[in-house]
């Protein structure tokens, strides 16, 4: 008795040791050291080390983009995809922690049989009227009915599917990292397309400008030609900028049309659905004159790509105990119990039943090494992921600092460019006063104002770029999660 006593007491104290290491937080990524307190290629005079906000797009005041992102992470077949991989894993707990319960099922069985030459069930004087079976010397008729219950519960003496769990709860919040960072990506291209939209909006508008321009140009010139004070060099060097000019719409008008594909999937519709809604030309948005950014240590806890990568390396040092656990005896009982016989109404006799209860130990003591060679590809699939996760840190801090570059530079390119445009505009007004004094050409004129133009597509270009620069800091921070 005493010895039934002391048995679950003995396999709850061994229930509670759990084998393998325990997760101590994610290492150190940078050299082993705590990372810089800023960003090291940022602006001082464009950012800021304010902590960002999720919702970055907002700051660049555009409705329309504002719409188009929404739509995209509410919609999205990636985010969709995500969501799903993200119900896999919640699913993958559930059956985890399923597993440390125990498990039973019942069953109905109902038997036909017939023997020949033998007969079961008669008495001496031949006829057993109670009997479901019957028979003679050349055969018998033997019916069987049975209702079982069985039930088995492995004990979990060593952590193995307490580890388990551990692993399956590290592996939902990976795939909501995971989901996060593809609402990062369908953010940013969102916004890069909907930029490279109105870029070559844009510049196809300045183009069919220039070449209206050019056209005029090219009849004074051949005007001249008749007139003897213009030669055919003249003739041909406007045909070729004419043509030029004409040539470099087609691609333009190509990509506006690839751009507004693009936005239309980003959203999960078809190509064209939003054709009416993006075909109207509009201002690139600027953004704001200082972008927070926070520093690198609150990016490396933020950035889902590096919240996954950790939740792997979780994941798979969880994994190592469920190896270990393997080593080491098992503990399990089984429990049946049934009722029957050769007549339905056996079923009934709840007094009459089969019981049987067996604990049972087993352990794989002897198996030349298989459970250590099971460890180690553990401890190695840790050790991988250990080193992704230091390559995810560094490369996300290198996505940072790359963007904060650009955006420094391309900020000096607006501004040149900028001041580039107004002297063209400038030298523009200027030749169109002379023109209306008489002392400058109508071709000078509709030259100074071609090079207007040529500097305003180049400005567009850049405020296009200095957005996108924008949006791919917002990228490398990891924002735009819900």
């Amino acid at each position: 008795m005493r010895s039934i006593l002391l048995l679950p007491l003995l396999t709850g104290i061994l229930a509670g040791c759990t084998v393998g290491p325990d997760y101590a937080g994610p290492p150190k990524a940078v050299s082993d050291a705590a990372p810089p307190a800023g960003f090291v290629r940022g602006d001082a005079q464009a950012v800021t080390a304010a902590p960002p906000v999720a919702d970055w797009w907002k700051p660049l005041g555009d409705p329309l983009l504002d719409d188009l992102i929404a739509r995209a992470l509410a919609g999205n077949t990636d985010v969709k995809a995500g969501e799903a991989r993200l119900r896999q894993a919640q699913a993958a707990l559930g059956e985890q922690r399923a597993n440390l319960g125990p498990k039973a099922s019942a069953s109905a069985l109902y038997a036909h049989a017939h023997v020949p030459g033998v007969a079961f069930g008669q008495s001496d004087s031949g006829s057993d009227s109670g009997s479901d079976s019957g028979g003679s010397g050349d055969g018998t008729d033997l019916n069987l009915y049975n209702l079982g219950f069985n039930a088995s519960w492995e004990i979990d003496l060593f952590g193995g599917q307490r580890r388990a769990v551990e692993a399956a709860r590290a592996g939902i919040e990976g795939a909501e990292a995971s989901l996060a960072d593809v609402q990062v990506s369908i953010a940013a291209n969102v916004a890069k397309s909907y930029l490279d939209l109105r870029d070559r909006q844009q510049r196809i508008a300045l183009g069919q400008q220039s070449i209206a321009w050019q056209e005029e140009a090219l009849g004074l010139t051949r005007q001249r030609l008749e007139r003897g004070t213009a030669t055919a060099m003249e003739v041909a060097q406007a045909e070729g900028q004419l043509a030029s000019a004409r040539a470099q719409i087609a691609p333009l008008a190509a990509e506006r049309d690839a751009f507004m594909n693009a936005l239309a999937t980003l959203t999960a519709q078809a190509p064209g659905a939003l054709d009416a809604a993006l075909a109207p030309a509009g201002e690139i948005p600027l953004p704001p004159a200082a972008v927070p950014v926070g520093d690198p240590a609150r990016l490396i806890a933020n950035r889902p790509d590096i919240r996954a990568a950790e939740r792997e390396l979780a994941a798979d040092t969880a994994k190592i105990g469920q190896a270990e656990a393997a080593r080491f005896p098992r503990l399990s009982f089984m429990g049946l119990i049934g009722i029957g016989g050769t007549k339905i109404s056996d079923l009934g006799k709840l007094d009459d039943f089969t019981a049987l209860a067996a604990p049972q130990l087993s352990w794989s003591f002897l198996d030349f090494g298989r459970n250590k060679a099971k460890v180690g590809q553990a401890e190695a699939v840790r050790d991988e992921a250990e080193a992704r996760y230091r390559g995810t840190v560094l490369t996300a801090l290198r996505d940072a600092e790359d963007s904060l570059a650009r955006y420094r530079e391309g900020r000096v390119t607006v501004a040149a460019l900028a001041r580039t445009r107004d002297k063209a505009a400038l030298a523009e007004s200027l030749t169109e006063q002379r023109f209306q004094a008489g002392t400058a050409t109508r071709i000078a004129l509709l030259d100074a104002r071609g090079q207007r133009n040529s500097a305003e597509q180049n400005l567009v270009s850049a405020r296009a770029a200095l957005t996108a620069d924008y949006v791919a800091i917002q990228k490398a921070l990891g924002l735009a999660w819900k």
